[in-house]
């Protein structure tokens, strides 16, 4: 959309609501409401993530929901950790010696690293929290706890308060087929890893899917079993190791199959879950996908440098719009959530992440995964003002011609 539409599209806006013309936005999502914004572990591009301190920030940069990817204690809690490997984003080294250190198997990958479910919840909460990517703000790392799941829970209807807006969870049930072993060999139930997750959501927000959560999972089989066990609203994520030169999905494990399906011996892949028939079998349980954006968009490596900075990467790619996922899961009554947008890295034929956000929200995704609430809540201010004066110009076109017609 060019500046100048842009600038029309929202004097338009404005002249309308001066002459007391109500205006209506009317996105392109599947519900027709805005799109959402998730702090995707929160505010982890500012903040050490899975903090209270990093969920707390999205909430104050503007974010509708907080994700906690989540993990279970040695004692059977949960835990807000985006693996069960806490080496990357703990002190835990410093605080523990190699002798609790364990090799395992997660998704089908010998793993030597601490595991939460090595700890008890006491000594997690000895921990602290570390940014885990070296080009950002390290200054405080060592400063905040690994929270617990209730404590997300507080978190979020405590800021509904206060802001006066419903501030969401996004609960991520990590490596579920691996959870379900280590919590039978803690004497567990194989199911204890998503029974206690409904449990508190049930607890907190009732068994409804008008509730404030989206349950989001990698794996097929969990959110099947969730689907009998609860109405809140379940999300299927959708995988992938990287993106080819011409703009098509490169499939290796373990980012090939949900893990549930190596074990089960099924041969469908993460792309096969957004053919119209894996959509299908989607639609059976689950609310909504949530892919990862390059299957939405088709980013192509040309070999042109499209920044002008001298160094071809992957923001210099060819974008060549929708591959009609969105149009086809919007098709099947599926909500479209979309990750991870970040400032400093991943933008896939964009060099700005506002405009990249703006794009993906344009061909109407239902929600953003980002790291910088900010960017993506700037990203919606400034694509929905204009789809609803690109409505309203059109409605007005339409009028005119129609009037011409009839005068004619």
């Amino acid at each position: 959309m060019s500046q100048n539409f842009r600038k029309l599209a929202l004097l338009a806006t404005a002249t309308l609501a001066s002459f007391g013309v109500e205006v209506t936005v009317q996105a392109s999502t599947l519900t027709g409401a805005a799109p959402i914004v998730i702090g995707h572990r929160g505010a982890s591009g500012y903040r050490p993530e899975h903090t209270l301190a990093s969920y707390q920030l999205a909430i104050e940069l503007g974010a509708d929901y907080i994700e906690p990817d989540l993990v279970m204690t040695k004692d059977g809690y949960l835990i807000a950790r985006h693996e069960p490997m806490l080496d990357g984003t703990t002190d835990v080294a410093s605080k523990f010696g190699a002798e609790r250190k364990s090799t395992r198997m997660v998704d089908g990958v010998s793993t030597t690293a601490y595991f939460a479910n090595d700890f008890t919840l006491a000594e997690i909460k000895t921990l602290r929290a570390i940014q885990p990517r070296a080009d950002r703000d390290q200054q405080y790392n060592g400063q905040f706890e690994i929270p617990t799941l209730d404590e997300v829970i507080t978190l979020a209807q405590s800021q509904s308060l206060v802001t006066g807006r419903t501030i969401g969870i996004y609960p991520e049930l990590k490596h579920s087929t691996y959870m379900s072993s280590v919590a039978q060999s803690l004497g567990f139930s194989a199911t204890y890893f998503e029974d206690t997750l409904v449990a508190k959501l049930h607890a907190a927000y009732g068994n409804t899917s008008g509730a404030p959560v989206f349950i989001q999972s990698f794996e097929t089989a969990n959110l099947r079993y969730l689907n009998g066990q609860t109405d809140i609203k379940l999300v299927q994520l959708v995988d992938a190791d990287d993106v080819n030169a011409d703009g098509s999905m490169s499939l290796v494990a373990p980012y090939r199959q949900p893990y549930d399906f190596v074990a089960a011996g099924d041969p469908r892949t993460f792309a096969d879950l957004l053919t119209p028939a894996g959509l299908d079998f989607v639609n059976d349980y689950a609310d909504g996908i949530g892919p990862w954006k390059p299957y939405l968009v088709t980013t192509v490596a040309d070999g042109v440098d499209r920044t002008g900075d001298g160094t071809l990467t992957i923001n210099d790619r060819r974008v060549d719009g929708s591959t009609g996922v969105i149009e086809a899961a919007h098709a099947a009554g599926l909500l479209v959530h979309t990750w991870t947008f970040r400032n400093d890295a991943s933008g896939y034929g964009f060099a700005d992440p506002q405009a990249e956000m703006a794009y993906y929200m344009t061909l109407g995704v239902d929600g953003v995964f980002t790291d910088f609430a900010d960017t993506g809540v700037a990203a919606r201010a400034s694509v929905v003002p204009v789809q609803a004066a690109a409505w309203l110009f059109g409605s007005a076109l339409l009028g005119l011609l129609g009037f011409r017609r009839k005068a004619g």
